[in-house]
Formats: C-alpha cells, sequence, structure tokens
C-alpha cells in the first residue's frame, strides 16, 4: 500500500488511518463539527508521511486519554519484540475466565484452546479486544515497558501506565494513559514508514489498522467522505 498522509483524531478519542488520499478542504469545519455535536474536545492532526510536516491540525499538543488506541502502539512493540526474535507471532497464549475484562468479543471465544500472538494482535485492533490487549501486555512486561518502549522510539509524551479496562476512566488533568495528536502521529509515522520494524512487520501492522471494525465506522460518520 502507497501511504501518502495519516491522520489522527479524537472524537472523543484516537483512531488511526492509512489512507492514500489528501485533506478534503472541509475536514477542520467537520472536526470542530463533531466536538461540537459530541460536547467533548476532539484533536486532530493530518501528517505528511514522506517529509513529516505537520499539513493541518486542532488542538495538536493537548493531552487526551488514549483509551483503546494504545493497542496499536501495543502490537507495534510486540512486532518489534518479533523482529529481534523474542517473540514468534504464531506462539499460543492460554489462558483462563478469570483473565477475562469486560468488552472481549473474541478471547472469549477461545478459553478451551487459547489464541496465538497473532490472533490476539488482531482482536486487539480490529475488534478492540481488551483481554487480547492485557494478554499481549504481559507479554512485554507491562504498560510501563510499552512506555519504555515509545520513550526508546523519541516519545516522551505518549504513556501508558494501567491496564484494561482501567485505562478508560479518562479523569480530567490525569495524565496517566494519555498522549497527544502531534505524538501520536509522529509516533505511528515511525512505526509505519521507519526502520523500526521490518517491512513485513509494517505491513502487518498496516493490515491490522485498515481491518478496524470498531473504530472506523465510528469516526467515518462524522468525517468527510474518503476517511
Amino acid at each position: 500500500m502507497s501511504i501518502q498522509h495519516f491522520r489522527v483524531a479524537l472524537i472523543p478519542f484516537f483512531a488511526a488511518f492509512c489512507l492514500p488520499v489528501f485533506a478534503h478542504p472541509e475536514t477542520l469545519v467537520k472536526v470542530k463539527d463533531a466536538e461540537d455535536q459530541l460536547g467533548a474536545r476532539v484533536g486532530y492532526i493530518q501528517l505528511d508521511l514522506n517529509s513529516g510536516k505537520i499539513l493541518e491540525s486542532f488542538r495538536p499538543e493537548e493531552r487526551f486519554p488514549m483509551m483503546s488506541t494504545f493497542k496499536v502502539l501495543l502490537c507495534g512493540a510486540v512486532l518489534s519484540r518479533i523482529d529481534a526474535g523474542q517473540e514468534q507471532l504464531g506462539r499460543r497464549i492460554h489462558y483462563s475466565q478469570n483473565d477475562l475484562v469486560e468488552y472481549s468479543p473474541v478471547t472469549e471465544k477461545h478459553l478451551t484452546d487459547g489464541m496465538t500472538v497473532r490472533e490476539l494482535c488482531s482482536a486487539a485492533i480490529t475488534m478492540s479486544d481488551n483481554t487480547a490487549a492485557n494478554l499481549l501486555l504481559t507479554t512485554i512486561g507491562g504498560p510501563k515497558e510499552l512506555t519504555a518502549f515509545l520513550h526508546n522510539m523519541g516519545d516522551h509524551v505518549t504513556r501508558l501506565d494501567r491496564w484494561e479496562p482501567e485505562l478508560n476512566e479518562a479523569i480530567p488533568n490525569d495524565e496517566r494513559d494519555t498522549t497527544m495528536p502531534v505524538a501520536m502521529a509522529t509516533t505511528l509515522r515511525k512505526l509505519l514508514t521507519g526502520e523500526l520494524l521490518t517491512l513485513a512487520s509494517r505491513q502487518q501492522l498496516i493490515d491490522w489498522m485498515e481491518a478496524d471494525k470498531v473504530a472506523g465506522p465510528l469516526l467515518r460518520s462524522a468525517l468527510p467522505a474518503g476517511w
């Protein structure tokens, strides 16, 4: 897939899309309208993946709760370990009923057979499965290790402090489990186009993101055609 631009929107949370299209003039207007309609802050940024230049933004340096969007970064960290020979996509992870947390539409169906790392990443990103995310977090050492991974990438803004579902509390003025549009976009650009991941891993991450069945339809319903 040839990617020219990358957009991040918070409505009221972050969602990431890789699109081979240019911005429509009405996009920023739509974003501001969405903020009014939702009665919540909305953050938006459009980044040129080739140059890293910010083309358009709204509240780019304000903190927002990541909610489920940390799962893309998490799977990026998992893929990095796979590239380093520290993990395998085909490794099967078994778990119990006690591991299940709220909203786990995929993992709840595999208590008897478990799921592979590949399947867990797919469930986490495409279906926002919370248990899948927690199981993957365990493989990398927990929330603090994801934050450390991001820091090593040069992202000193984005932080994950808790597990699912507690990280979704979104308490006002609480910096735990938050990021900024500019930080998220910059970090995702590194994951999707930089040398941190192998070409195969970058494409795998893109494939999972494109298959998102939860955030994509929600955001596209409030944004211009072409998103």
